[in-house]
């Protein structure tokens, strides 16, 4: 009997033990709901992410054997391509063996008879396209899907990636030549000293000594395309972390800048930060082959505008054209680089493409064969 007594506790105790013991239990309880439910976030956060799985499965990571090799025109469209009767006339000189079309555009719009005037571009929208958004990870989403639908065909060996509003300044022989002859794709991609738009929330995964810049618009070849569609590791980076800038409020600019500084602008840092890490700089020429003009003669505070000058018909003539295929170097400031431009170790001008077109423009790039075969198509061999 004292023995049975001895363990027994005060009413006091007791109480209190069970009071720690209902403690812990609760606390135990929140913190596996809490797990469960980051759990459950996780999977619907990667469930909505666009997905290239199944793309990546099919693609034959194999050197082509073949003797017709293809480029892949990847048009990258808000809608419609307003320029397509200048694209129509530029396929019809080429040999339809040597080339491919992809169309990104909204999801349901369909190229056809009553869409494009061109029949190039019939039925080569993209079934699987998104609604992709300027400043946000759906920009590169849509090209790695441009990609990856590309890369089905084995043909396909060189990638150019253009906008709605690209067009071609040499003939189609010239623009095939230069990009096949040339063992390295064409990405431009250099380091930005004062650039603001890295966050160390992208550290381990993207290092910040590897984190580029450069034109959204690249020409790659067959292996730096796979390589593109097949991360899984870069990519949710930027999903995650690049966000679209606010719309610009004239009362409240500084909220916007504010804000602009924490959105790395996917389109302009993806392809050259992947590239980049994983060990491929020295099979790139770091250059773009798409010529934009910015406005260089505004005052300071007028030239950090985020969008490039538009050609227009008084602004796109025989002077201003041919001052473009002219350009044979690119310096980069950031880096006291110059880029002399080659193709296959042999000097070529710089440029194949140029954006920001209206149809004004491209009509008279027409009219005055300004895009047909010129003294460089003739001269240059590679």
């Amino acid at each position: 009997m004292p023995r049975k007594a001895q363990l027994q506790l005060p009413a006091s105790r007791r109480g209190g033990v069970w009071f720690r013991w209902k403690l812990i239990t609760a606390l135990s309880a929140a913190l596996c709901i809490i797990a469960l439910f980051s759990i459950h976030r996780q999977s619907r956060s990667s469930a909505t992410l666009p997905s290239l799985s199944v793309a990546r499965s099919r693609i034959p990571l194999r050197k082509y054997s073949g003797d017709r090799p293809k480029v892949a025109f990847l048009f990258l469209a808000r809608r419609d391509l307003p320029l397509d009767f200048l694209w129509d006339r530029f396929f019809k000189g080429a040999d339809q063996r040597n080339f491919s079309v992809y169309v990104h555009s909204v999801p349901g719009f369909v190229f056809d008879e009553g869409t494009t005037r061109s029949q190039f571009f019939h039925n080569r929208q993209l079934k699987n396209s998104i609604e992709a958004i300027w400043g946000e990870s759906s920009m590169i989403a849509a090209e790695r899907l441009l990609l990856a639908s590309a890369l089905e065909d084995p043909s396909n060996q060189r990638f150019v990636l253009l906008s709605d509003s690209c067009v071609p300044l040499y003939d189609f022989g010239y623009i095939y030549r230069y990009l096949m002859s040339s063992p390295k794709s064409f990405v431009d991609s250099f380091l930005d000293t004062k650039d603001r738009r890295y966050t160390m929330k992208m550290f381990p995964v993207i290092p910040k000594e590897k984190w580029r810049k450069g034109s959204q618009w690249i020409s790659l070849i067959r292996s730096h395309a796979e390589v593109i569609v097949n991360d899984d590791t870069v990519f949710p980076v930027f999903q995650k972390f690049c966000k679209r800038s606010l719309p610009l409020d004239p009362r409240n600019k500084w909220l916007y800048l504010k804000h602009r500084r924490h959105n790395c602008i996917p389109d302009e840092h993806y392809v050259q930060t992947l590239l980049t890490m994983r060990g491929l700089e020295s099979e790139m020429e770091r250059r773009t082959v798409t010529y934009t003009t910015w406005n260089l003669s505004a005052k300071r505070a007028e030239a950090k505008s985020w969008h490039p000058l538009t050609f227009t018909s008084d602004t796109s003539g025989p002077e201003e054209i041919q001052g473009i295929k002219k350009i044979n170097h690119v310096y980069y400031e950031t880096e006291y680089r110059t880029e002399w431009c080659r193709a296959n170790s042999k000097p070529v001008p710089c440029f194949l493409f140029a954006r920001k077109f209206t149809r004004g423009a491209a009509m008279r790039l027409l009219s005055e064969g300004l895009v047909d075969s010129s003294t460089y198509t003739d001269t240059t061999t590679f």
